[in-house]
């Protein structure tokens, strides 16, 4: 059973979408790349929002439970969008991690792999997507 479960509604990729609570309104617009005028946000920018402040989220907690701090640490997520080469798309995750200088890069590394292990985006995407995980 979830203990909380977001509902959104859109019509596409060139309208709106908006959260059945009315925080979340935005405008949603094709990108330039994919032939459209760009003037608004698209999935994928939504997308790397989530993952990166979830990820952010899951390694603060994982921290706490080692003992170490990660208040200045940030996350940069990339998602790719590339055809599959079977008439579809495909997306591709790249997480940039930026830590504190007092962790060794030993530290770094464990931290980061047991965040992936936590962060429910690392779960969901796991063996769907290729997940990059580049420590800064």
């Amino acid at each position: 059973m979830s203990i909380y479960t977001a509902i959104a509604t859109s019509a596409g990729r060139d309208r709106r979408a908006v959260s059945s609570d009315g925080k979340l309104d935005v405008k949603l617009a094709m990108q330039k790349e994919l032939g459209g005028d760009g003037d608004g946000t698209n999935p994928e920018q939504l997308f790397a929002a989530g993952y990166a402040a979830c990820f952010a989220s899951a390694m603060r907690l994982v921290a706490s439970s080692k003992g170490l701090d990660v208040s200045d640490a940030s996350v940069t997520a990339e998602i790719g969008l590339s055809p599959n080469g079977k008439g579809g798309f495909q997306l591709d995750a790249t997480l940039r991690v930026e830590l504190p200088d007092t962790l060794s890069p030993e530290a770094a590394r464990e931290l980061v792999d047991a965040t992936h292990q936590v962060c429910p985006y690392s779960n969901a995407t796991r063996g769907n997507i290729p997940v990059n995980l580049v420590i800064e």
